[in-house]
């Protein structure tokens, strides 16, 4: 049980200091006090308060009042009153008002109103804490517990394994129909922000292995093409060195589960994100029903430690293409889209060749027991995945790349004339001479035969072969159905055959399938791994640096958002149209950056850029966990560079009541965008004197994203659908106005990404400074839009989120000092709501 304590000290002179209050108005100071459960109070108990008047020596100003007065100087007793506990309970409304008089007691000067308060969250340990009123009104209470004091939803067996280190933060604010809401905000950290690089990491250093492997397998080469093998596989094998050593060291650590905003410099925490937290802000009040809204910050996904001299990854990327096409004198170049292409082939294989071969095995085992009915099932399964593996590898790309193979074997001359370049996008096409100062000039004349030079309907046969040999079996299976239902009408049983004989008269052909797949496997890996080993030579050394870069980028990107995932489904596993609309279309990830277009934050929203829409490369899979052991509940990664899957394992209970199509592992689809307003002084300078086009393409590409997604949603007829679209439209006519820090596109994205049921994050540089301003004023714009947040109490209701809340001990975490890294000259260029309160910003260290 709590008490609140509101005191009213009336006085005929003002004030020395005007702090609390203007001239000539009677102040009011609200605090509590709290009995925690333990405390042997009853009925008969009586409570003597007593006021304060409290000033701080060195600044002549009043900071906070606390009833712990020893821990205060210069208190001078203004007065005292009691009261039995029985008294207050009592009372009709629960509230008492008390005369406060002097210590001897002869004379009153002024009233203390005392309120019963049911807080039944509050433990022991809790201090309460007030937030200076600078109107001279109700002042906003503000419950603080260190330790962090959770609520049931958040103290889940699935919350506990994933987020961890709670600080929480509650507050009381006045609604504008006089009654109050409670608020509570409660920030964690993530085991993901170490668990996902460790397996990011794991998973590069196999498929760079693999990669090596695949090479190696090419089988014999002429020297120039040997060589440039030769000269990948030393920088491949450079990288994986350099990872495994990372892995390592990431591997000892221990302690929070999150970086720091001062280890953003260091090597090997490059792939860790900034700074990765969860905010979650849980509203109750009278006449509604609990609201939760949560927001993930952190630093923007970049390579810090790699510097931002030279741009970031969109700028490098599209720069390093352009070189490519003009230097490719000793490889044949080919298109992003053919190296995408041939990832995805190899991936297919990879995917595909197991599984028929499993799937295989099962058809023979369905005909050794004897049963008709499985063995269709089996033979059905065997022809989809089959059929799958010959449309993945029926590609153009495959035919050119096997040409160009065969050119690349020892001792091959083409009777087209000596040729080193050839454009293999537009099949043999352009050819471009040897440059006279290459450091490695090819042994033989090499290039992409003609056509006619080169049998090339083998490979038409081969992935034909893999289609008869399936006839083959399933005209067998059909022969044997047959035959069974004319000897045996009625039985689905084969007991006029035995089952050796049914196991005998497939198994040959399957025995042929399996080598038909297993020689379009060989060829297909071939041919790509060739045009991979292209890419790779021409890029050596750029390519393989953008791509350290861009795999440190996407690392940090993917553990914020599987964060953001894990905690959206967590939240919403009750909610039926929340899963429907995750199965059946996915789920929105708005990232919301306050970067600049400004010297270094430039490179930052270059490689942020890049990184986020790399998270189209990503799905996510809801499993079943082996139990509710925290180890068994955290997030796998798998997959390849073209493509992750992220498995989220639920216990037995949660996982059964999901739908069907999630239980059954359909893949949920996330559609990143980003929307980015600079709003500090190196913006103000960009806009004026620098180049904002960065800024408006981003904007206006991911507002085409997120529209087009909108438009994919089978939404019912209603008031939301209406006001969504008019959202939609508004923010549609902003990323196209020209106007300075229009920090209504963010505001106008993040509504609509709330209201598409979607998952919201805020970033910055560094994920402390201007994310809190910036969380901070979403989280009371939503009490004065959907609570009723008395509009008279905004600014302070703002002013003590960023002075107390949680935002504050994140900057504390992270630099062990609890001031934002501003200072006024900064804060002039601010939009005003994005200024804190004086005394909680200045100059130190970001």
């Amino acid at each position: 049980m709590g008490w609140d304590l509101q005191a009213a000290r009336r006085r005929r002179w003002s004030p020395p200091l005007h702090l609390f209050s203007p001239p000539h108005q009677d102040p009011l100071f609200l605090t509590g006090v709290t009995f925690p459960p333990g405390h042997p109070i009853c009925e008969e108990t009586r409570v003597k308060l007593t006021v304060y008047d409290l000033k701080n020596p060195s600044s002549e100003t009043v900071r906070r009042i606390t009833s712990r007065s020893t821990r205060v100087k210069g208190r001078n007793i203004l007065g005292y009153t009691t009261f039995s506990v029985g008294d207050l309970l009592k009372s009709k409304e629960q509230q008492l008002t008390l005369s406060l008089r002097t210590s001897d007691g002869t004379s009153t000067v002024g009233a203390v109103v005392v309120t019963r308060l049911k807080m039944g969250e509050m433990e022991d340990g809790e201090a309460d804490h007030i937030a200076a009123d600078v109107q001279g009104q109700k002042c906003t209470l503000l419950c603080e517990s260190v330790h962090g004091t959770t609520s049931e939803k958040d103290n889940s067996p699935l919350m506990n394994a994933v987020f961890e280190n709670p600080v929480c933060k509650v507050y009381r604010f006045q609604t504008v129909d006089n009654d109050w809401m409670t608020v509570r905000e409660q920030m964690t950290e993530c085991t993901l922000s170490f668990s996902i690089p460790r397996q990011l990491l794991a998973l590069y250093v196999q498929e760079d292995m693999g990669s090596i492997e695949e090479l190696k397998n090419l089988g014999e080469l002429s020297p120039h093409w040997d060589n440039l093998r030769k000269e990948v596989i030393a920088h491949y094998g450079q990288v994986i060195s350099s990872y495994q050593e990372t892995l390592g060291e990431l591997t000892k650590l221990t302690g929070p589960s999150f970086k720091p905003s001062c280890c953003k410099g260091q090597k090997y925490l490059e792939f860790v994100p900034i700074n990765l937290h969860t905010q979650r802000m849980h509203v109750t009040c009278p006449r509604k029903a609990d609201a939760f809204y949560d927001v993930i910050t952190v630093g923007a996904p970049a390579a810090h430690f790699q510097g931002f001299k030279n741009g970031g990854l969109q700028r490098l990327l599209s720069r390093y293409e352009t070189e490519k096409k003009n230097t490719a004198y000793q490889c044949i170049y080919f298109s992003p889209g053919d190296t995408s292409k041939a990832r995805e082939v190899l991936a297919n294989i990879g995917q595909l060749q197991p599984l028929i071969l499993v799937l295989a095995d099962r058809l023979l085992e369905a005909a050794q027991h004897g049963c008709l009915d499985p063995l269709k099932e089996a033979l059905q399964t065997l022809s989809d995945k089959t059929e799958q593996f010959v449309h993945a590898l029926k590609d153009e790309l495959v035919k050119t790349a096997l040409l160009a193979l065969h050119a690349a074997r020892p001792g091959y001359v083409s009777r087209r004339g000596p040729a080193v370049c050839n454009n293999a996008a537009g099949g043999a096409g352009a050819e471009t001479p040897p440059r006279q100062d290459s450091p490695m000039q090819p042994q033989a004349q090499d290039s992409i035969p003609h056509r006619s030079e080169y049998d090339e309907e083998e490979w038409d046969r081969v992935w034909a072969n893999v289609a008869k040999s399936l006839n083959c079996i399933i005209a067998m299976v059909d022969r044997l159905q047959d035959h069974s239902e004319n000897n045996n009408v009625g039985d689905s049983s084969l007991s006029q055959s035995t089952p050796s004989e049914w196991q005998e008269k497939l198994y040959p052909l399957v025995i042929t399938l399996k080598d038909c797949v297993a020689e379009v496997v060989d060829h297909a890996t071939k041919s790509m791994a060739f045009v991979l080993l292209q890419e790779a030579a021409c890029s050596i050394p750029q390519g393989l640096l953008l791509k350290q870069r861009r795999d440190v980028v996407f690392s940090q990107a993917l553990a914020a958002l599987t964060c953001g995932f894990v905690m959206k489904l967590y939240a919403g596993l009750e909610d039926k149209g929340f899963l429907q609309q995750l199965h059946t279309v996915g789920l929105v990830a708005q990232f919301e950056s306050l970067l600049s277009t400004y010297s270094e934050e430039i490179g930052m929203l270059e490689d942020m850029e890049v990184g986020i829409s790399d998270l189209q490369r990503v799905t996510f899979r809801i499993t079943e966990a082996e139990s509710q052991d925290p180890a068994h509940l955290q997030p796998v990664v798998s997959g390849r560079r073209d493509h992750y899957t992220v498995e989220v394992p639920l216990p037995h209970e949660t996982f059964e009541a999901l739908p069907d199509e999630i239980r059954e592992g359909k893949p949920l689809q996330v559609y990143p965008v980003l929307f980015n307003v600079g709003i500090n002084e190196q913006q103000t300078i960009a806009e004026r004197f620098g180049d904002i086009s960065l800024q408006e393409r981003i904007n206006q590409k991911n507002f085409e994203i997120l529209d087009g997604y909108y438009k994919s949603l089978s939404l019912p007829c209603s008031q939301t659908q209406t006001d969504l679209k008019e959202l939609l439209e508004t923010l549609g006519q902003n990323v196209v106005t020209k106007k300075r820090k229009n920090v209504e596109i963010l505001w106008l994205a993040g509504t609509i990404c709330r209201r598409l049921n979607g998952i919201r994050f805020t970033s910055c540089k560094s994920a402390k400074d201007r994310t809190s301003m910036s969380v901070t004023l979403e989280q009371c714009a939503l009490l004065r839009d959907e609570h009723h947040l008395n509009k008279d109490y905004f600014i302070r209701a703002l002013d003590c989120m960023r002075r107390e809340g949680c935002r504050i001990e994140n900057v504390q975490k992270n630099i062990r000092c609890r001031k934002y890294a501003f200072n006024m000259l900064q804060l002039m260029a601010f939009p005003k709501c994005y200024r804190p309160p004086e005394g909680t910003y200045g100059r130190v260290d970001s």
